[in-house]
């Protein structure tokens, strides 16, 4: 453990008037609440779930093309290209989840981390949340963060099935398909937008100026 991590829990252990480990006693039940976390009262979510995402994530300024199947998914990414007069250029995640596309040949393509100067990036979804349109990406070797917030154009394929009704339900699922926690989980709603300059609406102020969903099936 490095020294100012030593320092910051010992300042918290101080605050908390603890001068050593929790008993096993508390441990006991803490690990017991982690185990079975108690579910809070959730928000209704009107109509069904994949069209309350769909709306929620456009009500956002997020784009979203339905495709039938991962072969489909090529087709959907040159579209975006075309449709924003984009060159054919392509980095994309190293994902085990996007090993079924058959890319065309047309595309340029590299799999690995976004660099400053990338234009376009593709990337698979953990999960999609109903309740606010949000998609959730978890970082990894396989999934790297950078794809995430360089480009100004970020092209998420989620499949239908990993749409969920609440947050709840998202962490629920990270929890009983990975055996730990990644290092960052990115809870993305819409493209990077601000309105700090005279109240205006601004895309791309912090990330992608473009956010495009392919949701499969």
């Amino acid at each position: 453990m490095s020294a100012a991590r030593e320092r910051v829990l010992a300042n918290i252990r101080t605050a908390l008037n603890r001068t050593g480990p929790l008993a096993d006693s508390v441990t006991a039940v803490l690990d017991a609440r982690l185990e079975n976390p108690r579910a809070n009262v959730k928000p209704a979510v009107d109509g069904e779930v994949v069209q309350q995402f769909l709306s929620k994530l456009e009500s956002v300024h997020g784009a979203v093309v339905r495709v039938a199947t991962m072969e489909k998914v090529s087709e959907a990414v040159d579209a975006h290209l075309q449709q924003n007069a984009l060159s054919p250029e392509l980095v994309v995640a190293p994902d085990p989840l996007l090993e079924d596309i058959p890319w065309s040949n047309r595309f340029a393509i590299e799999r690995r981390a976004a660099k400053g100067d990338d234009r376009v990036s593709v990337t698979a979804a953990f999960a999609g949340i109903a309740e606010t349109g949000t998609l959730v990406l978890l970082s990894g070797a396989e999934s790297p963060t950078t794809l995430n917030f360089l480009p100004e154009d970020h092209i998420v394929v989620l499949k239908v099935e990993r749409i969920v009704t609440h947050m709840e339900d998202a962490w629920a699922r990270l929890r009983k398909e990975r055996a730990k926690m990644p290092r960052t989980v990115n809870l993305i709603t819409g493209p990077s937008k601000t309105a700090d300059v005279e109240q205006t609406i601004q895309e791309g102020a912090h990330g992608p100026r473009r956010l495009r969903v392919i949701l499969v099936g």
